[in-house]
């Protein structure tokens, strides 16, 4: 897939990405979708867990969170390792690392020890709970951050234990941090000619996102409760079920809620004092929920679409893969993409986004199917030929 033409913001960029498991190579996904050119350091051996996660058969997260990257190897534990990731940041833009802090300061590749010679590096940080303060040097995962952050005390029902979402969000939410904070570290220099360090937490991450759950506290002492599959007080907004499956609908405002009410052919309810305004209607949130479902399940989930279509109530179905890969507005949008696999032909997977009209971000390089895939490729354009890099192998240095 070299041949695309890399027409993405970022092009020119380099990243250097030391990152294994989920918040690094996000991040590094990120970026090189924009059009960075982004070299991905995995150890020796097995490379990077992540080769191995994913459901089935074939492991295919790593399809997805290595596109746009070349692989090379090398043993950051040793100062031969950690000499060939200097000499390849002599001339890159980005450092990404989540190691534990204080590991990259161990190794001699901290932000005093980088910056002393590359006053342009930026260097994105994330870990658990950021690189100051009494937690720093505590081990600390995605779900930590999300209990931490406040998300996992609010998701599932109110009568079972904090449920999680399904996928790696505290992870993905401190990459997404991660990569806005280059962004606006990559600004700057512009200005400054200096580079800087990104500090992205997961815990603050995931705080980022809970909306008003700290101020409710703080002013009134109110905490925000599990509450299933609603917004407590927020209604009508659930799912519904359909005579052949389930059906989301959210019909909260007043005005969508009496067009919801026609399309049921009860429009006194839009006026009627148990469900005619916002607060009402919170008030009387379950009772709602129950007499929609009780409309809702004597039709098919085409019928509700039809019909939700048409008086112009927000609504969907819940989508799982099978749902994505079929669906028209998915294909108009571009919003996957095909990517060669050398043992499925091709794999089918998210596109980037967001989309941006001038400078379009694109899948150009498939995900390195070798750890050191790419080590004669990038070594020997610092200098290093193919004895060298032999010799190297041989002692476990890449």
């Amino acid at each position: 897939m070299t041949d695309i033409p890399n027409s993405g913001a970022l092009a020119g960029i380099k990243v250097i990405e030391l990152g294994q498991l989920i918040a690094g190579p996000f991040c590094g996904q990120l970026l090189g979708d924009m059009g960075a050119d982004v070299i991905k350091v995995e150890p020796p051996g097995a490379g990077d867990p992540m080769r191995t996660w994913g459901n089935g058969e074939h492991k295919l997260w790593w399809q997805v969170i290595a596109r746009n990257k070349r692989a090379v190897s090398a043993n950051l534990r040793v100062p031969e390792g950690q000499e060939l990731v200097r000499r390849l940041l002599a001339d890159a833009d980005i450092l990404i690392e989540n190691f534990k802090p204080g590991t990259m300061e161990k190794w001699g590749l901290g932000p005093t020890d980088l910056h002393a010679q590359l006053p342009r590096l930026i260097i994105v940080r994330m870990s658990g709970y950021g690189q100051t303060g009494p937690y720093s040097d505590r081990a600390g995962y995605g779900g930590i951050g999300e209990a931490m952050g406040g998300w996992r005390a609010i998701v599932g029902d109110p009568d079972r234990p904090p449920a999680r979402m399904g996928v790696s969000i505290g992870d993905t939410l401190a990459a997404t941090y991660g990569c806005l904070g280059a962004l606006a570290a990559l600004h700057a220099r512009e200005t400054s000619g200096k580079g800087q360090v990104v500090d992205s937490a997961l815990y603050e991450a995931v705080l980022q996102v809970m909306e008003s759950v700290v101020p409710e506290y703080a002013a009134m002492g109110l905490v925000r409760p599990r509450a299933g599959s609603i917004l407590p007080g927020i209604a009508p907004s659930n799912v519904y079920p359909a005579s052949d499956g389930e059906y989301m609908i959210g019909g909260n405002g007043d005005t969508v809620f009496a067009r919801l009410c026609a399309a049921m052919k009860r429009p006194e309810l839009a006026s009627d004092p148990r469900y005619a305004t916002h607060i009402a209607r919170g008030d009387h949130q379950g009772e709602l929920d129950d007499l929609i479902a009780a409309w809702t399940g004597t039709m098919t989930i085409a019928e509700l679409e039809a019909l939700m279509i048409l008086h112009s109530v927000p609504a969907g179905r819940v989508y799982t893969g099978r749902e994505m890969l079929a669906d028209p507005h998915f294909a108009a949008r571009a919003a996957l993409a095909q990517v060669p696999h050398p043992e499925l032909g091709a794999v089918t997977m998210q596109a980037p986004m967001p989309k941006l009209s001038a400078n379009p971000s694109t899948i150009r390089r498939a995900a390195p199917q070798r750890v050191g895939e790419h080590n004669v490729e990038v070594y020997g354009a610092l200098g290093l030929d193919a004895a060298v890099l032999a010799d190297m192998a041989e002692r476990g240095i890449i």
